[in-house]
């Protein structure tokens, strides 16, 4: 006997993403493991998908850079804030066709508050920068000591502006009437 309730309740789900042309879709908790896991998988679909190999390392790297952000940043965590190794934090990462057959990154976590509102002066400080003073900006960043707070060097949001083809976007989440943390997003056109 086939039962239609599976295909009820989860078949939109289904259905939306394949109307986005979305390729690959994670949520969940993120480790360097999982992340390396994915991006075998992201690489080797678009080399059977006929990617040029520019697009691929951009939006390979891009990838990787919005997963490791999740990785250090997310606040929601099954590690402690403290830790700098295996750590394991949750979010999304998403990556979908556009009709014109460029590709659209998109990810997702959870922020601690205050961390909103730095994000949002060094993004707009981005978005306004062109591509030469972005990887001015990168190749500066290379030479200097990492950033206190920071868990990186510093370059992801520039790697990411540096491939992308328009300016980031980005936005926040701050529906707060549960309390939880804000949601940060980042949506990177490449």
């Amino acid at each position: 006997m086939t039962s239609h309730k599976i295909a009820d309740k989860y078949g939109s789900f289904f259905s939306l993403a394949r109307e986005h042309q979305v390729i690959f879709y994670y949520v969940g908790y993120f480790s360097q493991h999982i992340v390396a896991a994915m991006a075998d998988a992201v690489k080797l679909q678009l080399e059977v998908a006929g990617v040029a190999a520019p697009t691929r390392r951009k939006l390979f790297s891009s990838f990787v850079e919005m997963a490791q952000n999740i990785i250090h940043y997310s606040a929601d965590s099954l590690t402690p804030a403290s830790q700098n190794d295996g750590e394991l934090r949750h979010g999304s990462v998403c990556i979908r066709r556009e009709l014109d057959g460029s590709f659209s990154l998109l990810c997702a976590n959870p922020i601690e508050p205050l961390m909103a509102e730095e994000l949002r002066v060094k993004l707009t400080a981005l978005r306004s920068m062109t591509l030469e003073e972005i990887k001015r900006a990168y190749r500066q960043t290379l030479r200097e000591d990492t950033p206190d707070g920071s868990k990186g060097a510093g370059l992801g949001f520039l790697t990411v502006a540096r491939d992308a083809r328009e300016p980031l976007e980005f936005d926040f989440d701050a529906n707060n009437e549960s309390g939880d943390s804000p949601v940060f997003y980042l949506k990177a056109a490449i």
